[in-house]
């Protein structure tokens, strides 16, 4: 069975959404939850965060929520990574648009002994799967995607649209509205009414 984790550091890890804080966190949380809905139809679902009101919503939602160690999103992976065996699919929690397909497709794409990355538009990476958590490198930040190809195992770059399109800005939640999922789109109803 395959684990996913999902790193959430909280409103503050979009500090690029130009909002007010409260909507931040309100944008960051529907996000959180829509994309741990997709999660959970999948496999067994680790949240990762140092957020109580994300962890709280990660149980609600049927995740197992897991302290973060602090450090930034590598050192977040490597302690939700503790334990556990098996494939493994690291998530984004700034994907709305997920739907659990997107996350079968990902972990049908996984190489034997390999690792397979959903790029982001603008080079970092949004999704990986992983054939044992032993692969895991911390490689994120900018140009993470082609630091992850570069890994001394098979890895492999797939096109997942709804993986690929994360959200950073206000005009990328604009641009995404119609796909997003349903937490996201009633939150974003909320704050335009």
């Amino acid at each position: 069975m395959t684990t996913v984790v999902v790193p959430f550091a909280g409103p503050d890890g979009k500090t690029r959404l130009d909002a007010p804080r409260h909507t931040r966190r309100e944008l960051s949380l529907a996000m959180l939850g829509d994309v741990v809905a997709s999660a959970v139809a999948v496999g067994r679902t680790l949240v990762v965060t140092p957020d109580e009101e994300g962890a709280t919503l990660a149980r609600d939602i049927g995740a197992e929520p897991v302290a973060d160690p602090g450090g930034g999103q590598g050192p977040a992976v490597q302690a939700a990574l503790a334990g556990v065996d098996g494939r493994v699919l690291v998530v984004n929690a700034d994907l709305p648009c997920a739907v659990p397909a997107d996350l079968r497709a990902l972990d049908r794409a996984i190489p034997d002994g390999g690792v397979v990355l959903v790029e982001a538009l603008d080079g970092t990476t949004n999704a990986l799967g992983l054939a044992s958590p032993a692969l895991f490198r911390p490689e994120y930040g900018p140009d993470s995607a082609s630091r992850f190809l570069a890994l001394d195992v098979e890895t492999v770059s797939v096109a997942v649209p709804n993986l690929a399109e994360d959200v950073d800005t206000m005009a990328d939640l604009e641009r995404l509205q119609v796909r997003c999922g349903p937490r996201t789109k009633a939150c974003l109803v909320g704050i335009s009414s």
